[in-house]
């Protein structure tokens, strides 16, 4: 017996790293974002206190002991760098996971039921066309912002693009012979949506939810900058960048490694929607 199990778990590891050989995106973007999110985990054990200040060393290069360089407050840059990628990481995770979550509760019965369907679309069309940094700068004007009304500010325009895409699938699927077939044979319309239709949102949801990520990094940075997101007492890469701008000249790397590290993200989660995106899609597998 256990001769079976050691020979089904090297099966299954072989399968792991052909399937990693084969889809090289998935395998590159996966590895760089396991290594931010375990290197923001764990921040505190390694990068020090980001908040730490010594006037003493304000706007020193990079050396062995500030290995970024630090800030005009004498703040060790790699350890705000680090600390930064929590919240970008928190941000963008939080708002795809809601925004397919929405996807799949609205969108699935919008897509069914033709009544509803015309009122939420219009209630969607209006949300896409508030631009998110607009409507973040209006909310923090209400009230003192932080991160839940960062996530609030990108998520409700970037939601509908979730529900259209469910609604797109669910009135593809309806009209399928074993749809139609359930739905003959007396299957109740729960059922007929989550047992029949629902697994059918997985795969492109998957490959969509990474672009939202990708977006939703972004945009948190640039209300950063704006000053228009988190608090700029936090440590995030758009703060770094929007307190670092009038010293470019003397201390660049206070803009570059902050940037560096926000592009790096943004391509590893790029990169792993595209290759999800080739491997789940059956006639891009065909083509390769």
């Amino acid at each position: 017996m256990s001769d079976l199990a050691i020979s089904a778990g090297s099966v299954r590891r072989r399968g792991v790293s052909s399937f990693l050989a084969r889809n090289r995106r998935i395998s590159l973007g996966g590895t760089v974002i396991l290594l931010m999110i375990l290197a923001a985990a764990f921040a505190p054990l390694f990068a020090g206190d980001p908040d730490s200040m010594n006037p003493m060393i304000r706007l020193e290069a990079p050396s062995a002991a500030h290995w970024f360089g630090t800030d005009s407050l004498g703040r060790d840059v790699f350890a705000r760098t680090v600390f930064g990628g929590r919240i970008s990481l928190a941000i963008g995770l939080s708002v795809a996971i809601l925004a397919v979550a929405l996807g799949i509760l609205i969108g699935l019965p919008a897509g069914y039921y033709r009544r509803f369907d015309a009122l939420v679309m219009r209630v969607m069309d209006g949300l896409m066309s508030i631009p998110s940094i607009l409507l973040a700068i209006s909310l923090v004007a209400l009230t003192n912002g932080g991160v839940p009304i960062v996530i609030t500010a990108i998520l409700l325009p970037e939601m509908p693009r979730e529900v259209r895409l469910v609604r797109a699938i669910v009135l593809s699927a309806r009209e399928r012979p074993f749809v139609e077939a359930a739905v003959a044979g007396g299957a109740r319309t729960r059922k007929v949506l989550l047992r029949h239709i629902l697994p059918a949102t997985f795969a492109p949801l998957t490959v969509q939810g990474t672009y939202v990520c990708a977006s939703a990094i972004l945009v948190e940075a640039a209300l950063s900058f704006l000053g228009a997101g988190v608090p700029p007492s936090i440590p995030t890469w758009g703060n770094m960048i929007a307190s670092s701008q009038l010293y470019l000249g003397l201390a660049p790397w206070n803009i570059f490694f902050p940037g560096v590290a926000l592009a790096v993200l943004v391509l590893a989660v790029n990169l792993l929607g595209d290759g999800l995106r080739d491997h789940l899609d059956p006639r891009l597998a065909r083509s390769l």
